[in-house]
């Protein structure tokens, strides 16, 4: 019979993005029955903990430190100690240090249990009221400014909404950069989610950089941002001339009205749907 521990579970445990009543209860047992947490952001994370009474050491994990604090965290789950994971808000592993650690664990025969809750990406979606079957996230995006526009080049033609993570400091160039890579798509800009200063904002990239450019920008940021239909298949092209086809002849709008519509909705060229539109509407002339 072996003496050999049995190894330890990593919990990858979400936590607010903001409100701290965003928690779930068993997230907060997770955290108070864990021997370790290891937190990207150590005084938000005690932050968190002093509110609900929570006495587990915090444990420094983060981009700058991963290197040499993983090895101390594997040991402690390999000799039967269970970890639980934190970002610096939300759900561990986006944007942060957290999937390095996972992996390393999984590979060392360690379950990572995911502990799921509050997320800005999926909260960013849930009121940016952009219709689609998927997303692509990407993140934050490069700081140099040149490395920036071609990311979002690379994506321009992407169907899909894209989801984007940004700094204040860099809001102003990155909706420069959505300008003039992306044109009059629709973007909502997230700011502060979930707390007190809580702003949603609309309209295209240079639309919202006209809006702050003189404000002094703060608070962490999420964008959404519309997909491009000149990437789309076939099939959503014509479900755009399906539709625009029901509402011309079957609901007797006119042309104007029904590209100004679409074009905001879209967030596709106006020009682009007012033609289709005119060319829907001597197709069914001329049947």
């Amino acid at each position: 019979m072996s003496d050999k521990a049995e190894p330890g579970t990593l919990f990858v445990v979400a936590t607010p993005i903001g409100n701290l009543e965003d928690i779930t209860l068993r997230a907060l047992r997770v955290l108070k029955e864990a021997s370790i947490i290891a937190a990207e952001n150590v005084e938000r994370t005690r932050r968190l903990c002093r509110h609900y009474g929570i006495k587990t050491r915090v444990f420094s994990f983060n981009q700058h430190n991963w290197k040499r604090r993983a090895p101390h965290l594997l040991e402690l789950l390999s000799s039967g100690e269970d970890v639980a994971l934190v970002s610096d808000a939300g759900t561990p592993g986006v944007s942060d240090p957290g999937g390095v650690l996972v992996s390393l664990a999984t590979e060392r025969g360690i379950k990572a249990v995911p502990i799921p809750g509050p997320s800005a990406v999926s909260a960013a979606l849930s009121v940016a009221g952009l219709p689609s079957t998927g997303f692509v996230f990407l993140g934050f995006l490069p700081v140099k400014a040149g490395a920036r526009k071609r990311e979002l080049e690379r994506w321009a033609k992407e169907p899909l909404p894209l989801v984007i993570f940004e700094a204040p400091h860099r809001l102003k160039q990155t909706l420069q950069a959505l300008a003039e890579t992306m044109g009059s798509r629709k973007v909502v800009l997230l700011r502060e989610m979930t707390k007190l200063f809580e702003e949603v904002k609309r309209g295209s990239a240079e639309e919202l950089l006209q809006e702050q450019e003189q404000k002094e920008i703060k608070g962490e940021i999420t964008l959404v941002v519309t997909g491009s239909l000149k990437g789309a298949s076939n099939e959503v092209d014509e479900a755009l001339s399906s539709e625009i086809q029901q509402l011309l002849i079957k609901d007797g709008k006119g042309v104007t009205e029904v590209a100004e519509l679409l074009s905001q909705r879209e967030g596709i060229p106006y020009r682009r749907v007012y033609k289709m539109c005119l060319e829907t509407k001597r197709r069914v002339a001329h049947r």
